[in-house]
């Protein structure tokens, strides 16, 4: 059984998701957004750390995912939602819980199975994929994606002989 933390870093809303995965069965723990009150960046990044460290110290993860960053539609975006990420990375890496990365396209492949996937396909999948009565919230949607990718991410290394990670292409 392993408990994943997936994070879908925004500068005004960081969505997150926590998925058990037990062989290759993934269930929903718990999900939500952190949203952010202030307008300057300095203390939105304070409110991202604060609020992803208390998710860890409270579901205790074994493991978290996190979207890479990719090239928004401005530099001035991507920056900000560089910081995000980093801000979510850092409270993680202060409890030493492994971070996995992914693309949006990879996050969009393993749970629509098209990495050109639209937003509100994955939020139904995510909604069928874990039996959820009703679609999260889309940045709710988005982490546990990106958790349920990492789950099946997990699930093919341990059938490729206990690899733990593929990088250009090759397993390590």
């Amino acid at each position: 059984m392993a408990l994943i933390l997936g994070i879908d870093p925004g500068s005004r809303r960081t969505g997150y998701g926590l998925v058990e995965q037990v062989g290759n069965r993934s269930r929903a723990v718990a999900f939500g957004t952190i949203a952010t009150t202030h307008k300057e960046i300095p203390p939105r990044l304070g409110e991202i750390f604060a609020g992803i460290d208390q998710v860890v110290k409270e579901f205790g993860p074994a493991e978290v995912s996190i979207e890479k960053v990719f090239m928004a539609r401005n530099a001035d975006s991507a920056l900000k939602l560089g910081q995000a990420r980093g801000a979510a990375i850092a409270a993680v890496m202060q409890a030493h819980v492994p971070v996995f990365e992914y693309s949006a396209r990879q996050v969009k492949q393993a749970v629509v199975g098209k990495g050109g996937a639209e937003k509100n396909q994955v939020g139904e999948m995510v909604k069928y994929l874990l039996k959820l009565e009703q679609r999260p919230q889309e940045d709710a949607a988005d982490a546990l994606a990106i958790a349920l990718c990492h789950a099946h991410m997990r699930v093919s290394l341990a059938r490729m002989g206990g690899a733990t990670a593929v990088r250009r292409g090759r397993l390590r």
